[in-house]
C-alpha cells in the first residue's frame, strides 16, 4: 500500500493550492483520510483537517473557512483545497490513511511522503 502526495509549491499570500493524495495496493477499505502539517521551526505535526469514510469532516481552527477537505472514495484519494494562503500556513503537508488492507488483521495508518507548500510575502 502506498500513498503518494502532489500539489505543493510555492504560493505568493491569499494564493490557492489544490493537494492530492492517493492511495493505492491492495486495499480492501480506507477508513479516515486527513493531512497534517509541520512547519519549519516547529517538531511536532498539527492536524490541518482530516475525513472520514462517510463524509464527515474536521477542520483546524487555523484553517477553517479557507482549507477545504474533500475525498473521492472510489479513487481512494483525498483533497486539500487551499485558499487565501497566509505565510504561517507554510509547511510540509503530510498526508495520511487508515487502511484496511486484503488479509490484514486490522487497519493501520498509512503516511504520505510529504509535499512542501510555501507561502511568500
Amino acid at each position: 500500500v502506498q500513498l503518494q502526495a502532489s500539489g505543493g509549491g510555492l504560493v505568493q499570500v491569499g494564493g490557492s493550492l489544490r493537494l492530492s493524495c492517493a492511495a493505492s495496493g491492495d486495499i480492501f477499505k480506507v477508513y479516515s483520510m486527513g493531512w497534517y502539517r509541520q512547519a519549519p521551526e516547529k517538531n511536532q505535526r498539527e492536524l490541518v483537517a482530516r475525513a472520514g469514510a462517510d463524509g464527515d469532516t474536521n477542520h483546524a481552527d487555523s484553517v477553517k473557512g479557507r482549507f477545504t477537505i474533500s475525498r473521492d472514495n472510489a479513487r481512494n484519494t483525498v483533497y486539500l483545497q487551499m485558499n487565501n494562503l497566509k505565510p504561517e500556513d507554510t509547511a510540509v503537508y503530510y498526508c495520511y490513511a487508515n487502511i484496511f488492507e486484503r488479509g490484514g488483521a486490522r487497519p493501520f495508518n498509512k503516511w504520505g511522503q510529504g509535499t512542501l507548500v510555501t507561502v511568500s510575502s
